[in-house]
């Protein structure tokens, strides 16, 4: 993730202690950074009530046999929390229809672990957002993807829209702290602006993150989707100089871009373009701290299944299943080659990424993305829409 609020805006957020390893009591361990110990993203369920046309999970009406039971789950949750993974973010499918949901999020907070769900919003009611409070998540995510039309044509579902709504609205009365999650493509980033900011505004709602889209489940029939370079820098600038013209106005709003690492290599670029050196250098050493791309490094994957992968859009290549070894050996397991590239892969990127001046703080982009386009998932970054000149590369 690439926090606007933080490296464009200069104003640090909570979870910027995370992400970018600044100091905090607040946090597991006292400290903000953790190191390579990963973040999971379990997709407790393949069971959702919604169609999405962009589902990485290829979602489906019921549950899948052979999902993880309860009892698998949280043997699951202890070798995580053990190895020291500082998040455990409940996704799907819709994690919401998983029936012992709270029973884990309650198992995974006792032993320590910050909670957070990934969720469509449809489900919950009032009565699901104390449960919610009560369990003790810290977050919840609720995707939407545009106007009322743009976001029912996405999900599927008409109505889907209010829906999401109303379960924005129940988690705010009740003290949870929710975002949304936008899924840029060719078919709504027009609706960003006025339409997203402006709903975040008269909603009051704190954070926002825009998902630049991978071509992964359902997604992967959406290439040809996805927003042209020129488009796409004109519209991160946008974003950008609008969430610094709240902030200055006193509407201090969470604004983070998720899965395309230039992002943070934009701002910095940026920055000295709007004559803002000193600031420029501050962005370029928190990027050096984040390390950019996290696949295989501090981002994680469990599927409903119990098998491990390098994220959660990778999920046609898996390491393992926690049912035959704990996540925490397969985790650090770099028998398996694309293991072992992931956690070393400023070695093997090629083309433009391998010579990009960047390298060290982008990490290569999203190798999933290259491996949908080429096949090989040490390609050069497809979406990655820095000119040549920008990147240091003839």
């Amino acid at each position: 993730m690439i926090s606007i609020t933080r490296l464009y805006c200069g104003i640090l957020t909570e979870s910027d202690r995370i992400r970018y390893e600044e100091d905090s009591p607040t946090l597991r361990g006292g400290h903000g950074g953790h190191g390579d110990k990963p973040i999971v993203v379990w997709n407790s369920t393949q069971a959702c009530n919604l169609k999405c046309t962009h589902c990485y999970a290829s979602a489906c009406a019921n549950p899948a046999p052979g999902e993880l039971t309860t009892a698998e789950a949280k043997a699951m949750i202890d070798d995580i929390s053990a190895m020291g993974a500082p998040v455990l973010l409940f996704s799907g499918g819709e994690p919401l229809m998983r029936p012992d949901m709270f029973e884990l999020g309650a198992y995974a907070r006792d032993r320590g672990m910050r909670i957070t769900i990934s969720s469509n919003g449809t489900l919950i009611d009032a009565k699901t957002a104390k449960r919610i409070k009560d369990t003790g998540f810290v977050y919840v995510g609720i995707s939407i993807d545009g106007e009322p039309r743009t976001h029912d044509k996405f999900r599927g579902v008409k109505g889907a829209f209010e829906q999401a709504l109303t379960g924005i609205k129940h988690c705010m009365d009740a003290g949870v702290k929710v975002g949304l999650r936008f899924t840029i493509t060719n078919d709504n980033y027009r609706e960003i602006m006025p339409f997203v900011f402006d709903f975040i505004v008269e909603n009051n709602i704190p954070r926002c993150c825009f998902y630049h889209l991978v071509y992964a489940g359902r997604g992967s029939k959406l290439i040809e989707h996805d927003v042209p370079k020129p488009e796409k820098r004109k519209l991160l600038l946008d974003i950008f100089r609008k969430t610094r013209e709240l902030a200055e106005s006193g509407r201090v709003l969470e604004m983070l871009t998720v899965d395309l690492q230039a992002d943070g290599p934009f701002i910095y670029l940026t920055l000295l373009d709007e004559g803002r050196e000193q600031e420029a250098e501050q962005v370029m050493q928190l990027l050096k701290r984040n390390r950019g791309s996290a696949s295989g490094q501090r981002i994680s994957c469990v599927d409903h299944l119990g098998n491990v992968h390098p994220d959660q859009f990778w999920r046609h290549y898996t390491f393992g299943n926690v049912r035959q070894r704990p996540f925490s050996e397969i985790w650090n397991d770099t028998s398996d080659p694309l293991m072992k590239g992931l956690k070393n892969k400023l070695q093997y990127v090629k083309g433009r990424c391998a010579k990009c001046r960047f390298l060290d703080i982008c990490g290569g982009g999203f190798r999933v993305r290259a491996e949908a386009m080429t096949g090989d998932p040490w390609a050069e970054e497809p979406a990655c829409y820095l000119t040549n000149a920008e990147i240091g590369v003839e």
